[in-house]
């Protein structure tokens, strides 16, 4: 006898949420459920954590384009935090149509710096399902990082506008030291590249080939400035990097396994060629006997 079912699926995105799926599978089932929605980091990480036993905590911050909107995070009594990117800076909060170069992550920092304040001691934060491709450009201004251009002149928000930087001045960031965070994602693509954030996930949020050739020199700046002026160089980078010495050593053995080959090949001939000259001087030999 089944005395309890436990119903746990992510959102159909889309078209319900976690939680909206966990109740119409319940009620279809007609025995005893536990519901529980879950979520990968993208839409409804917020909403799992809550039915997991977290509360809400509502804010007004800035969304991707600009303008106030409430968003929340998940807490817990153990001062852990769940921040999910596109509660607060998700396409879902565009008011009006994609803005793949300008939208900004700054509201997402808003959150983590509410947090942080709170007393957070771990700060678990939600990525999928962004409305930008800023580098986590805005999300370091909103925790009180500056981005300047060459005048010294701060940057406006948005993907794009990271060509134009020059130095980042952290001397007024939020106070993290003792914070611990945890990125919770589905995903492992680098910061750059054909596998990175620009080429595979800018074209969702609206970028044209255009556009994803102008963030991905945008997001290669920022990583340059951070890598010269903070020594910051991310696992993203370091796997991209391990990913194309393992394509170099691919194409050496590649090449060492045909360079083989060819010396095989070569040897047979030989081989071939010495056991016919063999076979006609024994011919001859034979013919002068």
């Amino acid at each position: 006898m089944v005395h309890h079912v436990l119903v746990a699926p992510d959102k159909f995105k889309g078209s319900l949420t976690a939680a909206e799926v966990a109740a119409r599978v319940s009620a279809g089932l007609g025995v005893p459920t536990v519901e529980l929605p879950v979520a990968d980091g993208g839409d409804g990480t917020v909403d799992a954590a809550v039915a997991g036993g977290f509360s809400r905590t509502t804010i007004d911050v800035t969304g991707p384009t600009g303008e106030r909107i409430p968003a929340s995070y998940a807490w817990h009594a153990d001062e852990t935090a769940v921040v999910e990117l596109s509660e607060a800076s998700g396409l879902r909060r565009l008011p009006g149509g994609l803005e793949p170069l300008t939208a900004t992550s700054y509201g997402t920092g808003e959150l983590i710096a509410d947090a942080v304040r709170r007393g957070a001691k771990r700060v678990v934060l939600g990525l999928g399902g962004s409305a930008c491709t800023d580098g986590g450009a805005g999300m370091v201004q909103a925790l009180g990082a500056r981005l300047l251009d060459a005048d010294g002149n701060d940057l406006p928000r948005g993907g794009a506008a990271l060509s134009g930087l020059a130095r980042i001045d952290m001397s007024g960031f939020v106070d993290i030291s003792g914070v611990e965070f945890v990125v919770a994602s589905d995903v492992d693509n680098p910061l750059l590249g054909p596998h990175g954030a620009a080429a595979v996930y800018g074209p969702q949020k609206g970028a044209t080939p255009e556009d994803v050739k102008a963030l991905e020199a945008a997001l290669a700046r920022l990583a340059a400035v951070a890598t010269a002026t903070h020594g910051l160089v991310g696992a993203a980078e370091r796997r991209s990097s391990r990913r194309e010495s393992e394509e170099r050593a691919n194409e050496e053995r590649s090449g060492r396994d045909h360079e083989h080959e060819r010396r095989s090949s070569r040897r047979e001939s030989e081989e071939r060629a010495n056991e016919e000259r063999s076979g006609r001087d024994h011919e001859h030999e034979h013919d002068d006997t």
